[in-house]
């Protein structure tokens, strides 16, 4: 049976300041898909990095009396320590200033300039070095005597120099074309018609290099020029599976990629330029660009200026991991805005994982342990009701699974965490504790029912809150290799003759 391959990548994060909400956010979602994904047996490669090059870095390593790469080299340390503290189970790290990059940028490079995609010009127009993005005329206004772009609010300058120019403009007809035939290529929905209005009002050629700073990839042949940030930086989905080797097992595997998580701010860089790039060097292009919306702080957009800043390790150290995962996938519906506060997450982790799945676990392990010599009682005589509750989880997995597919994860968890609200319903129905007395036959049936529904229930969490997720089926002796999806299904796979693991408080409340 073939492998069954995803490639699943976050941006790569520009280390110009500490990890924040927006970089947890991000990373947090392609790790719950990257999980999932393994759980339903495929080959995952998981990529995430930082993005090191430009003049904003330059400066910002100026700033700070510090050589460039060694301002990288600890900016990025920070980035990757992240990926410990937030427990993401990505496969590689990419750092733009790795050999490896840069290789495959020149190789990229060379080939646009074969195509006769590449053209050597004059630049004259406004630029942000805090977006390192490009703007019309139309796309900036003037706010407290300054320049700033509409979208972002960043300041813009007016740029002109000599500069190498890629023809995005003769790319707009086939990527309208490939937006159509592949109505899945952009999500959500709003994103895709963002895109599609932009491009349809006419594409005008890119800017792809600079001569006003130093720090970054050299154009080959003109080594006065860097190559522009973004057609370096995008290129990193590529370098990390050994491009432009593309007979290697990684590249074969994996590209195209499967999907490229994005925030919205960075949506015209991926959807547009990215594919433009790639059909000019005449390589595949990803399935999928999904971009999500901001963290909000108090419906308003982090900034230092606001002091309105969530600082994700901050909160890690005082809740825990796995309750900031669950809280930002359940609170945010992925590609809108989400407003996030920390009075919301105090009661998320009360109502949802101390009151509900934690308490349940608690309950119904203590349960056993006083009462059945701590092992899982085995029956084979269940009740209408017992089926019903095993059978309502087993019969939504398809559609949980369509939920990841189109990544909607809200939705996801939101399912998910009913079928354990619908066992505490359950357990107190049924009351094992008065079945003791009087037909001990059906409190076996009642906790074996509520132990196979809560051992599910955990393998859909797994994704979500790995840490504790895996702490309950440890407790039920669930073998490592059987925690994935396809176990669900099947029936009287629990194990009866192992007695339960040490029972802990999985989640405590926060008063």
């Amino acid at each position: 049976m073939k492998t069954k391959n995803y490639y699943i990548t976050t941006p790569i994060y520009y280390p110009s300041g500490k990890p924040h909400m927006g970089h947890a956010y991000s990373s947090i979602i392609a790790d719950v898909i990257a999980r999932y994904k393994r759980l339903e047996g495929y080959k995952v490669y998981f990529l995430t990095g930082t993005d090191e090059h430009g003049l904003k870095i330059q400066r910002e390593a100026e700033k700070n009396k510090k050589k460039t790469q060694i301002f990288c080299d600890e900016l990025s340390k920070k980035f990757k320590e992240l990926t410990k503290i937030l427990n993401l189970s990505n496969n590689d790290f990419i750092r733009t200033t790795e050999k490896r990059h840069y290789n495959s940028v020149e190789d990229l490079w060379n080939k646009l300039v074969e195509s006769g995609d590449i053209y050597l010009d004059k630049y004259k127009g406004w630029y942000s070095v805090s977006d390192e993005a490009y703007y019309d005329s139309d796309e900036i206004e003037d706010k407290n005597n300054c320049k700033v772009s509409i979208v972002s609010g960043s300041k813009v300058e007016w740029v002109e120099e000599e500069s190498y120019f890629f023809k995005l403009s003769s790319w707009s007809k086939k990527l309208l074309e490939h937006y159509k035939s592949n109505p899945g290529f952009i999500l959500p929905v709003s994103r895709n018609n963002e895109v599609v209005k932009f491009v349809e009002k006419g594409l005008k050629d890119l800017s792809v290099s600079r001569t006003s700073f130093s720090w970054g990839i050299p154009v080959p042949k003109n080594k006065k020029h860097v190559i522009y940030v973004w057609l370096d930086a995008l290129t990193n989905y590529l370098s990390a599976i050994n491009y432009p080797d593309t007979s290697s097992d990684l590249y074969k595997e994996f590209w195209p990629a499967d999907l490229h998580i994005i925030g919205k701010d960075i949506l015209r860089f991926h959807a547009i330029y990215w594919p433009a790039f790639l059909m000019a060097a005449k390589l595949p292009l990803p399935k999928r660009i999904f971009g999500h919306g901001w963290i909000l702080s108090d419906e308003k957009k982090m900034s230092k200026s606001l002091g309105n800043i969530l600082d994700p390790i901050d909160i890690i150290e005082k809740y825990g991991i796995d309750q900031l995962r669950y809280y930002l996938i359940k609170e945010v519906s992925l590609g809108n805005d989400g407003n996030i506060s920390l009075e919301n997450l105090k009661n998320c982790i009360n109502n949802d994982l101390a009151n509900n799945y934690g308490n349940l676990c608690q309950r119904v392990f203590s349960f056993i342990k006083k009462n059945c010599e701590n092992k899982i009682p085995k029956s084979n005589d269940f009740s209408k009701n017992d089926k019903a509750l095993t059978n309502k989880l087993k019969n939504n997995v398809q559609k949980l699974n369509e939920l990841i597919n189109r990544q909607d994860l809200n939705n996801y968890i939101k399912q998910v965490i009913e079928h354990s609200f619908d066992s505490n319903k359950y357990f107190n129905d049924s009351e094992p504790w008065s079945l003791k007395k009087t037909d001990t036959k059906k409190m076996y049936s009642v906790l074996h029912s509520i132990v196979e529904q809560i051992k599910n229930i955990s393998i859909l969490l797994l994704p979500i809150i790995p840490d504790s997720a895996n702490k309950i089926l440890d407790i039920i002796n669930v073998d490592k290799n059987l925690r994935i999806i396809s176990e669900i299904n099947k029936n009287n796979n629990l194990n009866h003759d192992k007695e339960l693991g040490n029972i802990e408080i999985l989640f405590r409340k926060v008063e």
